[in-house]
């Protein structure tokens, strides 16, 4: 099955990579064929399978696609990520922390889809220490969806930060209304 991954047909490489979705020691490989596999259904297939054999060694591989040129594949990956939560969980704070406020704001969108206790927490911290417009703004967006009341202090603190931003401002006014359910 391994070499089917690489054979000249599509529906070859296909099918490999569904029936690879029952072994575990596969999953690598199936991380590697992503980096080089352009038809669009064959890279469907190769996500469904990392997504069954979800580990935190595939996350961290479907993480560095955070960083691809490559649109499809870069949005895919945070797809197949937010259907792991347990596999993608250890890697969020690195890449929270990370130097590309691109990766930090996939981090927070990822984030706020997984629906972990701790993930309203992690965002509020975001928003503490992030400079980054954008990526405030993420969080914010993710903040509304999954915050609490414990939130609003600090998305609060968060207008000083971006006085004269009228969209932050809507952003987190609108969050806020809608964590206290108005």
């Amino acid at each position: 099955m391994l070499s089917d991954l690489a054979a000249p047909a599509p529906g070859t490489r296909r099918a490999a990579a569904r029936d690879l979705a029952d072994h575990p020691e596969a999953a690598m490989a199936l991380c590697e064929r992503l980096e080089v596999e352009t038809a669009p259904s064959v890279r469907a297939m190769i996500f469904t399978a990392l997504i069954k054999l979800q580990t935190p060694a595939v996350a961290r591989r479907l993480a560095r696609f955070l960083r691809s040129d490559d649109a499809q594949l870069r949005n895919a990956a945070i797809e197949a990520l937010q259907e792991m939560p347990a596999a993608i969980a250890p890697h969020l704070q690195e890449l929270l922390t990370d130097d590309d406020s691109d990766i930090r704001i996939f981090a927070v969108t990822i984030l706020g889809t997984l629906r972990l206790t701790c993930a309203p927490d992690w965002l509020v911290e975001v928003i503490r220490r992030e400079s980054h417009i954008n990526v405030c703004s993420a969080a914010v967006d993710a903040l509304a969806e999954i915050g609490g009341p414990e939130a609003i202090e600090d998305l609060e603190a968060l207008l000083d930060r971006f006085p004269g931003d009228s969209f932050m401002k809507f952003a987190i006014e609108t969050t806020i209304r809608r964590i206290r359910g108005q």
